[in-house]
Protein backbone atom coordinates (compact mmCIF):
# COMPACT_ATOMS: atom_id res chain seq x y z
CA UNK A 1 0.00 0.00 0.00
CA UNK A 2 1.44 3.55 -0.88
CA UNK A 3 1.76 6.03 1.48
CA UNK A 4 -1.68 8.60 1.03
CA UNK A 5 -0.87 12.10 0.40
CA UNK A 6 -1.60 14.64 3.32
CA UNK A 7 -2.03 18.49 3.36
CA UNK A 8 0.11 20.63 5.44
CA UNK A 9 -1.61 22.95 7.83
CA UNK A 10 -0.14 25.66 9.66
CA UNK A 11 -1.79 28.15 12.30
CA UNK A 12 -1.48 30.00 15.51
CA UNK A 13 -2.94 28.95 18.87
CA UNK A 14 -3.50 29.97 22.45
CA UNK A 15 -1.14 28.43 24.69
CA UNK A 16 -3.83 27.27 26.76
CA UNK A 17 -5.65 25.58 24.12
CA UNK A 18 -2.30 23.86 23.01
CA UNK A 19 -2.02 22.02 26.11
CA UNK A 20 -5.24 21.55 26.44
CA UNK A 21 -5.02 19.52 23.13
CA UNK A 22 -1.74 17.92 23.98
CA UNK A 23 -3.69 16.64 26.94
CA UNK A 24 -6.45 15.41 24.78
CA UNK A 25 -3.95 13.14 22.21
CA UNK A 26 -2.36 11.76 25.62
CA UNK A 27 -5.12 11.23 26.96
CA UNK A 28 -6.46 8.76 23.58
CA UNK A 29 -2.85 7.58 22.72
CA UNK A 30 -2.85 10.14 19.38
CA UNK A 31 -0.71 12.58 18.36
CA UNK A 32 -1.62 16.07 18.04
CA UNK A 33 -2.11 16.02 14.23
CA UNK A 34 -4.08 13.13 14.77
CA UNK A 35 -6.03 14.54 17.26
CA UNK A 36 -6.99 17.42 15.40
CA UNK A 37 -8.13 15.55 12.75
CA UNK A 38 -10.17 13.51 14.56
CA UNK A 39 -11.73 16.52 16.36
CA UNK A 40 -12.34 18.16 13.04
CA UNK A 41 -14.04 14.60 11.83
CA UNK A 42 -16.37 14.55 14.67
CA UNK A 43 -17.33 18.63 14.16
CA UNK A 44 -18.27 17.93 10.65
CA UNK A 45 -20.24 14.54 11.68
CA UNK A 46 -22.61 16.20 13.95
CA UNK A 47 -22.83 19.42 11.36
CA UNK A 48 -23.53 17.36 8.56
CA UNK A 49 -20.72 18.68 6.48
CA UNK A 50 -19.43 15.95 3.46
CA UNK A 51 -15.57 15.48 3.79
CA UNK A 52 -14.80 14.67 0.10
CA UNK A 53 -13.06 11.71 -0.49
CA UNK A 54 -9.25 11.64 -0.76
CA UNK A 55 -7.44 10.56 -3.97
CA UNK A 56 -6.61 7.57 -2.17
CA UNK A 57 -9.66 6.47 -1.26
CA UNK A 58 -11.21 7.09 -4.42
CA UNK A 59 -8.34 4.90 -6.52
CA UNK A 60 -9.08 2.24 -3.60
CA UNK A 61 -12.79 1.62 -3.64
CA UNK A 62 -13.47 -1.92 -4.64
CA UNK A 63 -10.02 -3.03 -4.48
CA UNK A 64 -10.59 -5.17 -1.27
CA UNK A 65 -11.96 -8.73 -1.88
Amino acid sequence: MSASKTATLTFRIDPGLKEALRNAANAEHRSIANMVEVLIRGYCEQHDIEIPPSEETKNNIGARS
